[in-house]
């Protein structure tokens, strides 16, 4: 029988761990012939749910913990999670009940098919639509300024073969953006689409830095266009203030007693240059950020404990 995957991120999660487990659980009473293991790794949360998980994975030893010695990041932990799976076929799904279970199926009948990834991707949602509408624009924004075409409302949420996870260990990214990464290593996907409801119980560790920090994850590490924009935009800016200053110096010396240039010319193209310089330094600062990262090449998480894992 096949060993398939499931791995749950979770970070406080108190409310939704254990219904997680009972889906999933239902998911393969229902497949006789799979045998499944199910991995959470629980990012250091401050509520009930390793208590919870311990609970069950003391009942059930199909259920395995890992957890971690701090809170490691939204980025970090799931990677982590999916290098330390050991099916044939492994399944991302998420902690919070917003990816519907019974696409499990759905996926590994694609995998049985044939395809090394399946993606959930979902056409809809429940959420804010002006968060709806922001993601969207970004998913199209990286999917024109990357090298690589990304697939657009995918989360993460999908199946991935045992070669896939292969070749994710021999990558060894500290700070990956796992669904570059997914499109870079260039295996067809197959993709099936889904409604997201709302969450229905805790609330999201998601926030504007978070999804500000897998934006700029997303194209530092699959873009260089930003930075030629910024060197063109230059020496453009550059062209144009010439050809002004010109302007003004023979406008002046033609019409020397009528024509005033003034404090506001000067005063709107300071603040203007100045902004347009603050926001390449610190496009420049993103990139530089991202290098320091992979350099320092830390783990990408410190395991304080493992539970129901074999011992060696």
């Amino acid at each position: 029988m096949k060993l398939i995957s499931i791995v749950t991120p979770c970070y406080n999660e108190e409310g939704n761990v254990e219904e997680v487990y009972r889906q999933v659980r239902q998911i393969f009473e229902e497949l006789k012939i799979y045998q499944y293991e199910h991995i959470f790794i629980d990012n250091a949360s401050k509520d009930n749910t390793l208590s919870i998980l311990k609970g069950i994975a003391k009942e059930d030893k199909n259920v395995k913990i890992i957890v971690n010695a701090r809170n490691f990041g939204h980025i970090r932990s799931p990677y982590y999670a999916l290098l330390q799976s050991t099916g044939e076929a492994v399944i991302l799904f998420a902690g919070d009940l917003q990816d519907p279970a019974y696409m499990i199926k759905e996926f590994l009948v694609k995998w049985e098919e044939g395809y090394k990834v399946v993606l959930g991707v979902k056409t809809k949602s429940e959420e804010s639509p002006l968060m709806f509408t922001i993601r969207k624009a970004f998913y199209n924004f990286i999917n024109k300024v990357s090298e690589i075409e990304l697939t657009k409302n995918n989360t993460g949420f999908g199946l991935y073969d045992k070669k896939i996870i292969e070749i994710l260990k021999k990558i060894d990214d500290p700070y990956p953006y796992f669904r570059g990464l997914i499109s870079d290593i260039g295996f067809e996907s197959y993709k099936i689409e889904y409604y997201q409801p709302t969450r229905k119980r805790g609330i999201t560790s998601n926030n504007f830095y978070t999804l500000y920090d897998i934006a700029m994850l997303g194209i530092t590490n699959h873009s260089k266009v930003p930075l030629r924009i910024a060197a063109m935009l230059g020496f453009a800016m550059s062209a144009i203030s010439l050809l002004i200053a010109l302007f003004y110096l023979l406008a002046k010396l033609l019409f020397w007693y009528s024509f005033s240039i003034g404090m506001a010319p000067v005063i709107i193209g300071l603040f203007f240059f100045s902004s347009v310089q603050l926001f390449f330094v610190g496009i420049l600062g993103e990139y530089i950020g991202s290098i320091h990262t992979q350099i320092l090449k830390r783990p990408l998480v410190i395991e304080k404990e493992r539970i129901n894992f074999p011992k060696f």
